[in-house]
């Protein structure tokens, strides 16, 4: 008798810094696949706070509580790639807000058209969640806003520390 397969899924994200809303996708993503691969990497768009390396040691120390089949993977390439690289069947990306998802339809829409063998998931945030986005979570830090009601508190105090570093705004 043939074994089964193993079902992978990728959630894709800059994670910088990785939020409770992360977390709460990560929680249930784990549900839908025997393996998840977090895969982390740097949008051209965006200016991190944390470099790739950074990233994938905080996320490696905030999932090590849930146990299970994950894996950190930094990538740069097509998301599609890396996917098919993994051995993924599913992308699982969370939704926030609307905005999110007319762009990440747009998204799961262009990916569909780059791999067909691969779906993509989506998972609403948790409501008390549903504010939460790393970009506001480090401009709130920059001004010397209390993010902990967004992260964990090491990440909070990761946060600060890189805030003391580069030198607080405002």
């Amino acid at each position: 008798m043939d074994a089964p397969m193993t079902r992978t899924g990728v959630y894709p994200g800059t994670f910088d810094p990785i939020t409770l809303g992360h977390m709460d996708i990560i929680r249930r993503g784990t549900k839908l696949v025997d393996r998840l691969v977090i895969g982390v990497t740097t949008n051209p768009s965006k200016s991190p706070m944390f470099t790739v390396e950074e990233r994938m040691d905080m996320v490696r120390r905030e999932i090590a509580p849930l146990g299970g089949d994950i894996a950190v993977v930094s990538f740069d390439s097509l998301l599609m790639d890396f996917a098919e690289r993994e051995g993924a069947s599913l992308i699982v990306r969370g939704l926030r807000a609307v905005a999110d998802f007319e762009y990440e339809y747009q998204m799961a829409g262009m990916n569909q058209q780059l791999n067909d063998r691969i779906e993509t998931v989506f998972l609403m945030a948790d409501v008390s969640l549903q504010p939460i986005a790393s970009r506001l979570v480090k401009e709130i830090a920059m001004y010397g806003g209390d993010v902990r009601k967004f992260v964990t508190p090491v990440v909070a105090q990761d946060v600060a520390a890189r805030v003391a570093k580069l030198g607080r705004r405002g």
